[in-house]
């Protein structure tokens, strides 16, 4: 019930009560509506900025889902570059070698996608930046695996005309990788008796003296004895340029002069020359200049054991001899 307001009369020197007009009824209503309008905008302007809505939860946790799901798809695009480029770098520097085959030119593996614009219906979304860079990223990965997929294809002829040449080059470790205990790398080393850092030419298999010792290609015995250094040790020619060298052996099997294929014995692990310990020192050399075997054991291993041996061989550790 509302309270009657009185105010004091001087001229009747009596109370009266307060008549308001309807215009000020009207007036005070309208203060007061306005009054409450107002507060009613800043609890609702406070609510909306700093409490979300049931909605806005959802939204933020849709947006943080796909947020973690574009960050998962980027590091998988990166990978799969890695592995296209790790692929690209086999072919061009070692298969294509090799096979004695031009490497593909970059700009054809790098070529880019001209003419109309491809990505015109991603256009006018809230995310259209990042939808186009996403699928041009995807477009140039299919386009560089089309054109490796094409080098295979042209790889695979060369092979088929190149049997004996296949079969010839060394492709295969020399010892049983079952039965190694350690491997050091080709490349500077510290080496176990001068104590200083040298170029290691090959690569150390640490094994049990008497481990079998194979021809890693098919060709001939160019050398069968005691050499300084390396002890005993037999030198393989296999024609194309490729000679292999096996040191430190206990014994031969094969003599100067004799034909081998690949995977025959030529010897045994032995622990003679400048070697301390028993191991198989290997070496690979194409028109007299030692490279790294490493790119040599593509026959007898699988993908996960050459990264393995790949990783162990690439460690800075110390030669055996």
């Amino acid at each position: 019930m509302a309270k009657t307001k009185y105010y004091f009369n001087s001229q009747t020197l009596k109370y009266e009560k307060v008549k308001l007009s309807w215009g000020l009824k009207m007036l005070k209503g309208l203060g007061f509506v306005s009054t409450a309008l107002v507060f009613s905008f800043i609890i609702i302007a406070l609510a909306y900025t700093f409490l979300d809505s049931p909605k806005e939860k959802q939204l933020k946790r849709e947006i943080s889902s796909l947020s973690l799901q574009y960050d998962i798809l980027q590091s998988r695009l990166k990978q799969m570059d890695l592995v296209v480029k790790d692929l690209q770098e086999r072919d061009d520097n070692i298969y294509r070698v090799i096979l004695e085959a031009e490497p593909i030119p970059l700009e054809v593996r790098n070529a880019g996608f001209g003419g109309v614009n491809r990505y015109k219906n991603l256009e006018n979304y809230n995310y259209s930046k990042l939808m186009i860079e996403t699928t041009k990223k995807l477009d140039i990965i299919s386009k560089q695996l089309y054109v490796q997929s094409k080098s295979y294809d042209e790889l695979a002829k060369a092979v088929n005309s190149k049997g004996k040449m296949m079969a010839s080059i060394p492709a295969i470790q020399p010892i049983n990788s079952r039965r190694l205990r350690s491997i050091s790398g080709f490349g500077y080393r510290m080496h176990p008796i001068y104590k200083i850092r040298k170029m290691h030419s090959g690569i150390d298999f640490a094994a049990p003296i008497g481990t079998p010792i194979y021809a890693t290609g098919d060709g001939y015995i160019v050398a069968a004895g005691v050499e300084r250094g390396y002890g005993n040790r037999i030198m393989i020619n296999h024609g194309y340029g490729y000679v292999t060298k096996y040191a430190h052996m206990s014994k031969f099997k094969v003599r100067k002069g004799e034909r081998v294929k690949r995977g025959d014995i030529i010897g045994y692990v032995g622990n003679t020359g400048a070697s301390t310990g028993p191991h198989c020192h290997y070496e690979v050399y194409k028109g007299g200049k030692a490279i790294n075997p490493i790119n040599f054991f593509f026959n007898d291993l699988t993908p996960a054991e050459y990264v393995t041996m790949l990783e162990v061989a690439s460690r800075d550790n110390q030669s055996l001899d």
